[in-house]
């Protein structure tokens, strides 16, 4: 047993280096020359597998990019399906968006953050990927939400809320291509752009705060007092909100 075990993860470990690797070359061929300019049969000979292979791990040309976004969006849309009761579908996203990680934003090369932006800004082909990315994990967020709060099919509060989330990461996205194109180094640029995003989520708390806090309502008998809303909003959110209320 403990030996079909050791062979499952060897194979499952030399999957996720391949992949890696196939990703890792992709990126180098399509900065060096431009994401329009290489096909997959050169990426998949550079990364020495066969294109065969090279879709198995990547359906389309475009996913050896986008693969990594997929991952951190469906990391957001599980932040928010999981999130603890009583705890907003804001304050779940505020949660994983700001979180400090040592491998995020803040210290990214500079250079290779702009020739990145770059790359992704003059391939009208990734840009429209990218929209598709976002709009997929906007409708299943809805969906989420639509069944968390029990809205109604013809309610289009969920989708709303969807769009406003998801809004504030793609925004996040959006300035950080501008500002490494222009030439903005880090850590300043990562300092900039988290705060941008802390008042626009700060904003976001004076309508969206309360928003699937008491996600399932009590059931028959049930005498637990309904949640404190305040108590489980983000309390940094809430001191920057207190600003806009001004």
């Amino acid at each position: 047993m403990d030996e079909v075990i050791g062979t499952h993860r060897l194979r499952e470990r030399r999957k996720a280096q391949t992949r890696q690797r196939i990703a890792d070359t992709a990126l180098r061929l399509f900065t060096e020359r431009g994401f329009d300019q290489v096909t997959v049969a050169e990426v998949a000979r550079e990364a020495e597998v066969s294109p065969a292979t090279l879709f198995n791990y990547f359906p389309t040309k475009e996913d050896l990019v986008y693969s990594r976004m997929g991952d951190y969006e469906a990391r957001l849309l599980e932040a928010i399906r999981t999130r603890d009761p009583g705890t907003s579908a804001l304050a779940a996203l505020t949660e994983l968006l700001l979180r400090p990680e040592p491998d995020r934003l803040g210290t990214q090369d500079s250079e290779r953050l702009a020739t990145i932006a770059r790359m992704v800004t003059a391939s009208p082909a990734l840009l429209a990927r990218e929209r598709q990315v976002l709009a997929e994990y906007t409708a299943e967020l809805a969906a989420v939400l639509t069944e968390q709060t029990q809205a109604d099919a013809e309610d289009i509060t969920p989708w709303v809320v969807a769009n406003a989330l998801i809004g504030v990461h793609r925004a996040m996205l959006d300035s950080v291509r501008r500002k490494a194109m222009s030439g903005q180094p880090n850590p300043s640029l990562a300092h900039d752009v988290r705060s941008q995003a802390e008042r626009a989520l700060a904003l976001l708390e004076l309508g969206l705060g309360s928003f699937g806090v008491n996600d399932h309502p009590p059931g028959p008998g049930d005498t637990t007092p309904p949640p404190d809303l305040d108590a489980h909003s983000s309390p940094r959110l809430t001191r920057l909100a207190s600003g806009f209320r001004q």
